[in-house]
């Protein structure tokens, strides 16, 4: 290609790459303007859905809080998926970032590689044969010069390459954490989902049995108080231990209640909403598992290995077989039963919990000390008030990411199992529901 043509192709070329750049920052920034617009729209239906509640119950009012239920996970589904597109951007950049840091890093092997091998030619002459060779001093003492220069280039080859290692780590880290955010945004999204149909299901079996009259409506209402019989015998859930009666479950709650002041239905709400993750709760680490589903591999071995080897050889528990969380596809596994505790953290509040229940030393797959640790943790995080909750739930989930779509619609879903809770706590203690 003559230089001309060069100098026409080039600036086509930064052209046309400015505008896909710029046509990808506009598509982003409309996603998030879309985003930003339904989650106006979610809090106006959660602020109708509570004012709803504190209407006196009738037929009207449930179906009006069922509607705005049903639009209101609608809106969060939706929401979902404009989260995801927009990670999906972030994603794919991280991994342009990362095949450029490891083009640079190649790059700086070869350039390490060559000045090796100029210092092993140096190598395998000696001094007096240098010397022998040159007619002129002054040639001899350029090429000792020439040595230093490889030298100093391979000092800095190796400053480089060292720099630009931790650089790709760095990277990798941060595709990886967006990689899992992904993940567990369709998890939830998923559950979402579900919700979407029970709500459904809900609103068809009210209209259905009530024909919408307000006489049969109270009828159900009544039927429903009587009820709290069979939710005694309920199985309250909880993957990787064993299943307890809910009426248990909810004694372990209020143990928890009593010690921290965060209330029973929000503790079960927490551990339900743990053990509806699904496939990565309680899955992996099984006697059947493979070895790349085992816990040296599903943990991360920095942080976690040798606190789960200390938890379970004072428990006196084989480390091999013990039910564990599974990555949800990208990241680390590894929590532990029903509140869902990675080794070091559960081994940062196993004292407090060994205090509040008795047992020494606790264990995470126990149901009494698995309450008795989230209640704490709860009550740490600020779900002693009602107004702390949402936020609780979410930083519970999400950690320092709790502001985001993530966190907001784990807190979300957690609230909408508190609810239930807490009219089975209500129909068991023999309080009418509103």
């Amino acid at each position: 290609m003559c230089v001309a043509a060069i100098g026409i192709v080039l600036p086509t070329l930064f052209s046309q790459a400015q505008e896909l750049t710029g046509a990808v920052i506009d598509h982003r920034a409309k996603l998030l303007r879309e985003l930003e617009g339904i989650e106006v729209e979610i809090k106006q239906f959660e602020t109708q859905i509570e004012g709803k509640r504190k209407e006196v119950a009738s037929f009207q009012r449930d179906i009006d809080i069922l509607d705005a239920k049903i639009t209101k996970t609608k809106l969060e589904i939706k929401a979902f998926n404009l989260t995801i597109q927009t990670l999906q951007g972030k994603i794919s950049e991280k991994e342009k970032n990362i095949t450029t840091i490891v083009s640079k890093v190649n790059r700086e092997k070869l350039s390490l590689a060559e000045s090796l091998r100029t210092l092993a030619e140096y190598d395998e002459v000696s001094v007096l044969e240098s010397l022998l060779a040159y007619e002129k001093m002054s040639d001899f003492l350029g090429d000792i010069e020439s040595l230093y220069t490889v030298q100093e280039s391979l000092q800095n080859s190796f400053a480089v390459l060292r720099d630009t290692k931790k650089e790709e780590e760095v990277a990798r880290d941060d595709f990886i954490d967006r990689r899992r955010e992904q993940s567990e945004l369709r998890a939830l999204q998923e559950l979402e989902r579900k919700q979407l149909e029970v709500q459904e299901k809900e609103r068809k079996d009210l209209l259905k049995i009530t024909k919408g009259k307000e006489s049969e409506y109270k009828k159900l209402v009544v039927d429903r108080q009587k009820n709290a019989a069979s939710i005694r015998t309920q199985l309250f859930l909880l993957q990787g231990s064993p299943s307890i009666p809910f009426e248990k479950a909810v004694e372990y709650a209020e143990r928890g209640s009593k010690k921290t002041g965060v209330r029973p239905a929000f503790i079960l709400g927490v551990i339900g909403q743990e053990s509806a993750l699904g496939s990565n709760v309680g899955q992996c680490n099984l006697p059947t598992s493979s070895d790349a589903k085992k816990w040296r591999s599903i943990m991360k071995p920095s942080r976690d290995h040798a606190p789960y080897l200390r938890i379970t050889t004072a428990l006196g528990m084989n480390p091999d077989s013990m039910p564990l969380s599974c990555p949800m596809s990208v990241g680390w596994g590894g929590a532990m039963g029903p509140a869902q505790f990675i080794p070091s953290t559960w081994e940062l509040y196993a004292s407090k919990v060994g205090s509040a229940t008795g047992h020494n030393p606790p264990n995470p797959w126990n149901p009494e000390d698995a309450f008795m640790a989230s209640a704490i943790y709860l009550g740490e995080l600020g779900a002693n008030t009602r107004a702390g909750e949402h936020t609780a739930a979410a930083k519970y989930f999400a950690g320092g990411n709790w502001r985001s779509s993530l966190g907001r619609a784990y807190g979300n879903q957690v609230l909408a199992k508190v609810e239930k809770y807490q009219s089975q706590i209500d129909l068991i203690q023999g309080i009418a529901v509103r």
